[in-house]
């Protein structure tokens, strides 16, 4: 294995959510490891083009709502019958907070639907037209350290985030053998939108910082850094693995 085995040069990938936070940092990660992106997401994406412009990559914006799950993959096929498509990452998600006496059924779905059910269908079109032309893919999915602890106040969240980890590892065990690595990242506390609401609230941001080894937040970087490794062939030994990027916070 060589440096050009973590190489995305002429390859070609889907990313969701890719308008700001860990999507537009993954995007960037690969225009600078030489691939080229296809971001999904439902606003306006031209800061994530121009960053992926400015690291020398290419970037194709498609604008949908993945909570409509029919747009979403319809969107996702019309993208793989223009071209190939190497690799799928799928980022696009979002969390509501509420005690567990107090979340609503409306709250519920809007997770589920999207950081979950979206996720399992999207990468069902990806990994089938994988198989069907016997070509080699790559999917990463977007966990959570939720996918291993609980939580406050975030049921449906973490319920989607451990459905995310059970998926990555049920389409590993189907597919590995024909050509297709499934895996995921679990970020740590990354300093996005989700996190907002956590990063203004003092006594949680000084308990959080306490307790990560590396002594602050994760950026976007982070995470885009190893989804581009978990896309590129020195990763082909990989599969069904949830990845913490997390300061060392698991391991306090």
């Amino acid at each position: 294995m060589d440096l050009n085995s973590f190489s995305l040069a002429g390859r070609r990938f889907a990313v969701t959510g890719a308008n700001t936070g860990i999507g537009q940092g993954i995007a960037v990660a690969i225009a600078r490891s030489g691939g080229s992106v296809i971001g999904f997401g439902r606003s306006d994406m031209s800061e994530t083009s121009a960053l992926v412009s400015a690291a020398g990559g290419t970037f194709s914006p498609t604008l949908v709502d993945l909570s409509d799950l029919r747009s979403g993959v319809e969107a996702l096929e019309a993208a793989m019958d223009e071209a190939p498509l190497d690799g799928l990452v799928n980022n696009a998600g979002i969390i509501r907070r509420a005690d567990s006496v107090d979340l609503t059924e409306d709250d519920w779905d809007a997770v589920v639907d999207l950081n979950l059910k979206a996720t399992f269908f999207l990468s069902q079109s990806f990994g089938r037209r994988c198989l069907q032309a016997g070509r080699p893919g790559r999917i990463v999915n977007i966990a959570s350290l939720l996918s291993f602890q609980g939580g406050i106040r975030v049921p449906s969240y973490t319920a989607s985030k451990h459905g995310v980890a059970g998926i990555t590892k049920i389409l590993a065990n189907e597919w590995a053998a024909r050509g297709v690595n499934v895996n995921a990242i679990a970020p740590g506390y990354i300093e996005t939108n989700n996190t907002a609401a956590l990063r203004a609230d003092p006594d949680r941001t000084r308990a959080i910082l306490e307790r990560i080894p590396a002594g602050r937040w994760g950026a976007a970087e982070d995470i885009g850094a190893a989804a581009a490794f978990l896309l590129a062939d020195a990763s082909r030994y990989i599969h069904g693995v949830i990845l913490p990027v997390d300061g060392g916070w698991l391991a306090r």
